[in-house]
């Protein structure tokens, strides 16, 4: 008997003492928590709750879209682009019977203009992607106030995770904080008030980013100011030639716009937050701008920049940008543009551009080139673009470049891209439409978004849509599409990692391809390690092949309905399919699905 009671005692201190355990931990926990700051307001900070990942000391290099303009395909050989298909039992290659054909693209070593990419950052697939931070889902609203302490984590000892205590913190502002930025909030012990804020990382950028730099102006708008022609100039380095910032309204009228010298000390600076801009407004300025030109030929040296709620609204207006590291029209940090009717030229970035933090673009009308570098897309997205009524081309480049949880949205515009090189590696893919997840930080983790209705699209070289490394929806309504002879119409596929992007094996693409009222002629090709959901309808006509050297996609699923046709050119291998087979048109051929000839 005693020995029981001395038992049951036993076991009622040790749980007594796992509970005041728990509850020591829990109240310690309770009192810090992590979050990545999605919206500012004043002093008001919007932040989502996350928890942190052990493997966020991992620092991603940057790598902009000068330097990840070309995706790179597995090594294996179920990546590989086919020879051109060949006839079911023949042993010879047959004629592609369009020019959008499957087909090996030629591809150039040519470097970008802008130089060499950076060092790859390390990387996973997209379903698990190196973040900083796990979201909760928990979103909270925090507000600044002078009792509270801020301070940015330093750089740490080599060799030390970037969240170690060892690692030296400095005295920080709120203008230390943007969208993106990853916070570790304090919080006084069983309270609600918070005593200090450390920034983990600027801009979003797992493992540190760029200091909030944006450097001055050589002429500062004043609320309600209006500048009528007039040549405004900048020679300075790190300096705006005008510059609209804080919560003030002016205009730019008929003016000449000028930055022809001093260039930007950091190039992040120059593409995150617009230091060195021919024009910048920030800080919720807004800014409007009629008629007019601007010219930016310094390195670091962008058209003109919207940043940190900012909007600017810009029409008629000429730019001309030939600097390194710098494009046409940007917003970043949540700004806004609104531009219509402009003529941009960019040589080393993309005419239409966002950078981190993104934010909003809307353009209508005008004409929008770039030329001279392999890394200069007509539009390059990383927030969410919409272009009616435009002339986009990049005469050395793919045409649209889409990154991570963001979207580009295009009506009734004329489109054209020529990839004419890759940025030094032979492995390199040519294509002309791409959408995918670089995990340098510059986008979130997320379903990449390009939709098309009406207008035509020309790939003067390679695939016309390449999808890697992230998921992506693609969405098609009566485009005239002409694509480069002997390639694909569509690759989803990994690639070997070499830029970064995801880990080679496990860095596929995901692509859901909506097709309505549309023609589409050419081969598909999804890897062993991708998903391709197709849907052909609304009257659309497909002419081509699906996989046709037999490869074995994750999942391969094609929805036809019955006012579309499927007319194969070659045998076809998919995982699913729904439909009737008297709108497939087989010529000949055989379509496999799940290994099983459909008929």
């Amino acid at each position: 008997m005693k020995a029981r009671r001395f038992f049951l005692t036993t076991l009622f201190m040790i749980a007594l003492s796992s509970l005041s355990l728990s509850a020591c931990t829990s109240k310690t926990s309770d009192s810090v928590i992590y979050g990545k700051v999605t919206a500012i307001n004043g002093t008001a900070l919007t932040i989502d709750v996350g928890t942190l990942n052990e493997t966020s000391g991992n620092t991603a290099t940057n790598t902009t879209e000068s330097s990840q303009n070309s995706a790179t395909q597995a090594t294996d050989s179920s990546t590989s682009p086919p020879t051109p298909p060949t006839n079911s039992g023949s042993g010879t290659p047959a004629a592609p019977p369009t020019d959008s054909s499957a087909g090996s693209a030629s591809s150039s070593s040519t470097n970008s203009d802008s130089g060499a990419p950076s060092a790859p950052p390390t990387g996973g697939a997209p379903a698990s992607m190196p973040e900083m931070l796990t979201l909760t889902g928990e979103t909270k609203t925090i507000t600044l106030s002078d009792a509270i302490t801020i301070t940015k984590q330093g750089t740490p000892q080599t060799g030390s995770d970037s969240t170690n205590s060892s690692a030296s913190s400095t005295t920080a502002s709120t203008t230390d904080i943007s969208v993106g930025t990853v916070l570790k909030i304090s919080y006084k012990a069983n309270s609600e008030e918070i005593t200090s804020i450390e920034i983990v990382t600027g801009g979003g950028q797992p493992g540190g980013g760029a200091t909030v730099e944006t450097g001055s102006g050589a002429y500062n708008l004043k609320d309600g100011e209006t500048f009528t022609d007039g040549t405004y100039t900048s020679t300075n380095a790190d300096e705006n030639a005008i510059r609209a910032e804080n919560a003030i309204t002016a205009s730019l009228n008929n003016v000449t716009v000028s930055k022809t010298d001093g260039a930007a000390s950091s190039s992040d600076a120059s593409s995150f937050y617009g230091l060195n801009a021919a024009v910048l407004a920030l800080s919720d300025a807004v800014l409007n701008i009629t008629g007019g030109n601007v010219t930016a030929t310094a390195e670091g040296a962008n058209g003109v920049f919207a940043y940190d709620g900012a909007t600017i609204n810009i029409k008629d207006t000429i730019i001309n940008v030939t600097g390194g590291n710098a494009g046409g029209i940007e917003v970043a940090g949540g700004g806004i543009m609104n531009a219509s009717n402009l003529t941009v030229n960019s040589t080393v970035k993309a005419a239409i551009r966002s950078d981190r933090g993104g934010g909003t673009m809307t353009v209508d009308g005008g004409t929008y080139t770039t030329s001279g570098s392999t890394g200069a897309p007509a539009v390059y997205s990383t927030a969410d673009i919409t272009v009616s009524n435009a002339t986009l081309t990049a005469n050395t480049s793919e045409a649209v470049v889409v990154e991570g949880l963001n979207a580009i949205a295009l009506n009734n515009c004329i489109v054209s891209g020529n990839m004419t090189g890759s940025n030094g590696s032979s492995t390199d893919n040519i294509h002309n439409v791409m959408l995918y997840q670089s995990m340098s930080g510059d986008a979130q983790v997320g379903s990449s978004n390009f939709s098309m209705n009406g207008g035509s699209l020309t790939s003067n070289n390679g695939d016309m849509f390449y999808v890697t490394n992230t998921d992506a929806n693609i969405q098609l309504s009566n485009v005239a599409l002409t694509p480069a002879a002997n390639t694909y119409l569509l690759l989803v596929s990994g690639n070997d990692a070499s830029r970064g992007w995801g880990t080679a094996g496990a860095n596929g693409g995901n692509c859901t391809f909506s097709a309505t009222n549309q023609t589409l002629e050419g081969a598909i090709k999804t890897d062993a390690i991708s998903t391709l959901d197709l849907t052909i309808k609304d009257g659309s006509t497909f002419t081509g092949s699906i996989n046709s050297d037999g490869t074995a996609a994750s999942s391969l699923k094609v929805t036809l309905d019955t006012t579309s046709t499927w007319s194969l050119n070659d045998d076809s291998y998919i995982t699913e399919f729904n439909g009737n087979m008297s709108n497939v048109v087989l010529n000949g051929h055989t379509l496999y699905v799940n290994g099983v000839a459909k008929n």
